[in-house]
């Protein structure tokens, strides 16, 4: 009989090629505060590195034309020392060459393990073989161990472990990647024998971080360390690294950590989290390697102190410049509130923290009231240089609100929307309000939201995105609804927020005459006023080695199409799936499933979803594969810059959302079977209104167990249970 697959396990033969900047990526390890890029530690080469969550420099954007209100100043996540590199020499030939034999992520236990058959000129040959783990519960410990076999000799090996920035810097024209700071003030802390504390700082940003570095052998050295090696004998080497949070020291106490305790540790860690967090599919083995992956990359990803949140490319690699996007709250977040809502709570603080900032943005914008959150950042500054698809992009805004109303849905954490919530909707509120104006349609006076960029960053400053103006709809009511909550909750707390019936109606107002366009002729809601104005873009004659389009063609040359980089209007069939009907839904479906290329990895996820919903079976299965594989098949062809986290948190949302049907509102959750004809079975929990739940579908009977908690009523494939 075969044996079954380990599903929480990745190894090279899992992977689309083992070119060194991609395997950096897909093997990487993090817990929110650090990752680090599994380089080959023996070739010191770019591939490695340290990530420090939030950790960022400036440098001034130069416009060739410079205008008011544009961005000042990147911010860039910068690339620290690698943490895997070791320098062996033996008689003065340093050990330079290497060739990976094994790299193995166990994610049940967090720990990395990678073995390589190392050689120098003089053709001696060792064995190394590296253990890696990321602490997960103190969240500024990496222990690293090496085991070194010589194969063909015996002899005193000089060793030594560097800590020091890499010299060399990467130059690309694609935004998608990072800019590689390499421009850092590096002190001595401390410089003992066996263990160094050093401080790197950035220049402009004024920024620190001390990195330390302890071997943990007895009369050891970090450098020039002499260790006598017998051929065919095992020696070990042991290292705690500590990173600190940003702006503060290394404690000497994190050197002091037993290494077994560290790894018992982050075992319990992971455990803790499958149990809440896993997700089973009978009998699709390579399918559920993709998920589990996923969400562990996605969980190693995200920001656990309120001060952070989830970069574009996690803490696997510095593409996108380490920035946060809307990806968090509408891909990314959702997972978290169903299986960690504590986890969740942070990554919304850290929106609230930067709401001063958000404030001063919509100021400069020419809004005076209203806060306007920064399409792309990591201060909470706008970092876009390009505004048609940077700050144009106003949904963010509400994005952000509707992930504080899905918090509250699943949570009822009253204190958390009383603290923190409710100061996000109410000043993105006032924003809309401030933004829109009121214009005469069809005889009926409507409010409208003019020169905006909805998801689709191939079509630009529009009038009335469907997406921006149902989503502004959405922010509106929600500061109604939840301000009315407050009000029921405390009366006192609705009056320290400055609260007044009249502003309250005026919200209403607004959100019940919000324009929504539609297209008569195709009866299809309407990307925006002038889509349909255009010429279809010529797919037949533009070569496969053209896309993605934006590296291309002109972005003047695009917007000049129907053409849709990611579902768009599409979006709110998801968000809002009681809007309309089926065969609504069908006709808007069909008519951008065409024109979409899906040049973003935001794209198939949301595809998938839909037509599980839809009962497009083949083609939700097929759009899922395409989610749950997408960097372990390299599919969007820059995994080597960074995974792709909002595709990650895609794919939890296409099982969830898409075959289970899933769906919230204020007072109920349901779901729906949808699974795909060629699946037994797909399991997997969710917490709900301090319950916790395990639903399993399949083809014969669907069952909700209740964990913990109070009954609660839920709906399952249309029928109400009290569970």
């Amino acid at each position: 009989m075969m044996e079954e697959k380990n599903t929480y396990q990745i190894n090279l033969k899992d992977i689309k090629k083992n070119d060194p900047q991609y395997v950096a990526s897909i093997f990487s390890t993090g817990n929110g505060h650090f990752g680090i890029r599994t380089s080959d530690p023996i070739l010191a080469d770019n591939s490695g590195g340290c990530i420090v969550n939030g950790f960022y420099e400036e440098s001034t954007i130069n416009y060739g034309e410079e205008a008011y209100g544009y961005p000042k100043n990147n911010q860039s996540i910068v690339l620290l020392p690698d943490l895997r590199t070791i320098f062996i020499k033996y008689k003065d030939n340093f050990f330079n060459n290497s060739e990976v034999r094994k790299i193995q992520l166990n994610m049940l236990s967090g720990e990395l393990k990678s073995s390589y058959l190392i050689s120098n000129t003089s053709g001696d040959k060792i064995v190394l073989d590296v253990l890696s783990i990321v602490n997960q519960c103190n969240s500024e410990q990496f222990l690293i161990q090496y085991r070194l076999t010589p194969m063909n000799f015996s002899g005193v090996i000089s060793v030594s472990k560097p800590l020091t920035m890499s010299s060399k810097r990467e130059k690309s024209r694609d935004p998608r990647k990072g800019k590689n700071i390499i421009s850092l003030q590096e002190k001595n802390i401390s410089l003992v024998s066996n263990q160094i504390i050093k401080e790197f700082r950035t220049n402009r940003s004024k920024l620190s971080i001390q990195i330390g570095l302890k071997n943990l052998a007895p009369n050891s050295k970090l450098n020039n360390d002499q260790i006598m090696l017998k051929k065919g004998e095992t020696s070990e080497l042991k290292y705690i690294a500590a990173i600190s949070e940003i702006n503060n020291s290394v404690d000497q106490k994190e050197f002091l950590e037993d290494p077994e305790e560290i790894s018992k540790d982050t075992n319990c860690y992971w455990q803790s989290f499958w149990k809440n967090s896993d997700i089973k599919i009978s009998k699709k083995n390579r399918l559920e390697l993709g998920i589990h992956y996923n969400i562990f990359q996605l969980n190693q990803g995200a920001g656990r102190n309120g001060n952070t949140n989830i970069p574009a490319k996690g803490l696997s690699g510095i593409g996108y410049d380490g920035h946060y996007f809307w990806d968090t709250e509408i891909y990314m977040l959702p997972f978290f509130i169903f299986t960690n809502p504590d986890e969740a709570k942070k990554l919304l603080t850290y929106r609230y923290k930067i709401l001063p900032e958000a404030k001063k943005r919509a100021k400069e914008l020419g809004v005076d009231k209203g806060a306007l959150f920064a399409w792309r950042t990591i201060n909470g500054k706008e970092a876009s240089a390009f505004f048609p698809a940077g700050t144009a992009q106003y949904h963010i805004n509400a994005d952000i609100a509707y992930a504080v109303g899905l918090y509250y849905n699943v949570t009822k954490d009253i204190q958390f929307i009383n603290e923190i919530g409710l100061p996000i909707i109410l000043e993105t509120a006032r924003f809309w309000k401030s933004f829109g104006s009121w214009q005469l349609i069809d005889e009926k006076n409507k409010f409208v939201f003019n020169d905006v960029t909805g998801p689709d960053e191939y079509t630009a400053i529009v009038n009335n995105n469907y997406y921006t103006n149902r989503m502004a709809q959405h922010n509106l009511r929600l500061a109604v609804k939840l301000s009315k909550k407050i009000q029921e909750w405390n009366y006192q707390e609705f009056k320290n927020h400055q609260l007044d019936q009249k502003e309250l109606e005026s919200f209403s107002k607004i959100a019940d005459n919000t324009y929504l366009p539609y297209n008569s002729n195709e009866q299809i809601i309407a990307q925006d006023d002038s889509f349909f104005e255009k010429p279809i873009w010529p797919f037949k004659t533009t070569p496969k080695e053209n896309y993605p389009l934006l590296l291309h063609y002109h972005p003047l040359t695009i917007y000049r199409y129907q053409v849709a980089k990611q579902p768009d209007a599409l979006m709110t069939d998801m968000l809002f799936p009681n809007d309309y009907g089926t065969d609504q839904k069908k006709r808007n479906y069909s008519y951008y499933e065409k024109i979409t290329t899906h040049d973003s990895s935001l794209s198939r996820s949301i595809f998938s979803i839909l037509a599980a919903r839809l009962h497009y079976k083949e083609k939700a299965e097929n759009y899922f594969m395409s989610t749950a594989l997408t960097d372990l098949t390299d599919l969007q062809g820059n995994t080597d810059d960074g995974l792709h986290m909002a595709n990650l948190g895609g794919n939890w949302l296409g099982l969830v959302y898409g075959f289970a049907g899933l769906r919230v509102s204020d007072s109920e959750l349901s779901l729906t079977n949808n699974l795909p004809n060629d699946w037994e079975s797909l399991q997997f929990k969710l917490k709900y209104q301090a319950r916790e739940l395990l639903i399993t579908l399949n083809h014969k009977k669907d069952s909700i167990t209740r964990l913990s908690g109070k009954p609660v009523q839920i709906t399952l494939n249309g029928n109400s249970y009290l569970i």
